[in-house]
């Protein structure tokens, strides 16, 4: 009997920097704060010269405390005081911003999500995974009558072959993938060479934007797809696909096109809800698309710390080019980021967090 579970049809995968990729996942449980000269130049902001009052907190500092957070899955009353323990440990003569501040700064919050460059294009792999929403479960059951309704919004995520994530983008519930997929191109900048996604963005959208990339997409159509000139307007890649196919069957398909590398977001999203969380944490809209993007920082950070190398990759050839479509460049980690985002050269340290921090 054929087993389903592992099938001989699907590529066997080999991490070929174990030792090294083994003793970044332990550092990423070391409990060591550093916080860099930088850093403690930067966190009260200068004077604006303007009438009215001024911000004691910088932005910098105020993503400090929300990093921390997250990371400890703290409440904002918790993180206030953590982040002031950890001063005071680090002798540093700093305000923590209190918990106020920090809901209402996080609004209009900009955050970067640091994802490594690629001089060759980048791979894309785009999916979708959805967060609940915090209060929306016994209160609102209690004010609706025992029933209650259950809020969630949905969470964009575009990852490179490095397993980056380079694009994300937080709508609401009902927002159609496909139609979302657009926006999270437009926010990477450098050429994409390969769109991956699955069955849920065969549509003309995800080709129309691959076609203005100059990108190969990768995304299997549906049981029942007809070519497009059949209907009132053709479209010639995706008509490519389903003859394709047709001919060969969907399965060989998805292993020549190398389709299955979409498992890379899925992995992505995996990490998210076990490091992050599965809900959001903050109740306004526009602290909610901070968070979600502050949480796709902090993956960042985690895995730039170490990522494992495989033996080869096996991408198939795009087309108009040569060769075998195997690569076997490597990525090298970058340098660990503290409180102010530069490589480490701290004043003091303390024992109460992660080096994921801003």
């Amino acid at each position: 009997m054929k087993s389903r579970v592992h099938p001989k049809y699907k590529t066997q995968y080999r991490v070929s920097n174990w030792p090294d990729y083994d003793q970044s996942l332990v550092q990423g449980g070391d409990l060591t704060i550093w916080i860099s000269a930088d850093a403690i130049a930067a966190w009260v902001p200068d004077h604006t010269g303007q009438r009215g009052g001024q911000r004691r907190y910088s932005d910098l500092a105020i993503e400090t405390a929300l990093v921390l957070r997250l990371v400890f899955h703290l409440p904002l009353r918790q993180a206030e005081g953590f982040l002031r323990s950890v001063l005071e440990m680090m002798e540093l003569d700093l305000d923590a911003p209190d918990h106020t501040t920090l809901s209402r700064r996080s609004r209009r919050l900009n955050v970067e999500l640091r994802p490594a460059g690629s001089r060759r294009g980048r791979h894309l792999i785009v999916d979708s995974t959805g967060l609940s929403i915090v209060g929306q479960g016994e209160w609102a059951a209690a004010k609706h009558g025992g029933k209650g309704i259950r809020g969630w919004k949905k969470l964009h995520l575009g990852v490179d072959e490095c397993g980056m994530i380079v694009a994300e983008q937080l709508t609401d519930s009902g927002a159609d993938d496909a139609a979302t997929a657009p926006q999270l191109l437009d926010q990477i900048d450098g050429r994409i060479r390969r769109i991956v996604a699955d069955g849920a963005y065969d549509e003309r959208s995800i080709y129309e934007a691959g076609k203005a990339n100059r990108a190969v997409v990768v995304v299997p159509p549906s049981e029942k797809a007809v070519r497009a000139r059949q209907l009132s307007a053709p479209h010639p890649a995706r008509d490519r696909v389903v003859a394709h196919v047709r001919r060969i069957g969907l399965r060989n398909w998805k292993k020549r096109r190398g389709w299955h590398q979409q498992a890379r977001v899925e992995n992505t999203m995996y990490r998210y809800k076990r490091i992050i969380g599965s809900a959001l944490r903050a109740r306004h809209p526009d602290g909610q698309g901070v968070e979600a993007r502050l949480a796709c920082s902090i993956l960042n950070r985690m895995t730039a710390m170490g990522r494992p190398e495989r033996g080869w990759d096996r991408y198939p050839p795009d087309p108009g080019t040569r060769g075998r479509g195997r690569s076997r460049g490597r990525h090298t980690p970058g340098p660990a980021l503290g409180a102010a985002g530069h490589a480490p050269g701290s004043r003091g340290s303390a024992r109460g967090g992660r080096r994921c921090c801003p």
